[in-house]
């Protein structure tokens, strides 16, 4: 795949899956071993039924939940990806009772493409903003 290619399949991932809720598209852009760190989640998600649930868990907490991708960068088979996650807490998320607040979070992902699929990421994302947003953390000051 060229450096074109790659950032396509990445935005579908996001137009496609997160922003839609298309979860059928997993299979034709996520690879089965598919691996996801994020140092905010005790476990790596792994599999597409692990991209299922992490994007479900994320779709109940915040039914109009959309990603805007504000850069992405690509070198061989990796792409950074720079985007905003904007929605309003109206669901269960991981214990937090919704509380009806609307959350902005930004956050910075690695992809390794291989064989035409995402193969595996690294996310960094603003979770402790998200939570303070939610007001089940404080603010300092």
């Amino acid at each position: 795949m060229n450096a074109e290619e790659i950032r396509a399949l990445v935005r579908e991932s996001v137009d496609e899956i997160w922003n839609k809720g298309n979860l059928a598209a997993i299979d034709k852009v996520y690879a089965a071993d598919y691996v996801d760190h994020d140092p905010s989640s005790p476990e790596p998600t792994r599999g597409r039924e692990g991209v299922r649930k992490f994007i479900t868990m994320y779709h109940s907490a915040f039914p109009d939940l959309r990603i805007s991708m504000e850069d992405m960068v690509c070198d061989g088979d990796k792409v950074v990806s720079r985007w905003v996650a904007r929605g309003t807490h109206k669901g269960d998320l991981m214990g937090i009772a919704p509380t009806g607040k609307f959350v902005t979070t930004k956050g910075i992902s690695v992809a390794r493409i291989s064989g035409g699929l995402i193969a595996e990421e690294w996310e960094n994302y603003d979770a402790l903003g998200m939570l303070q947003q939610l007001g089940v953390v404080p603010s300092p000051g």
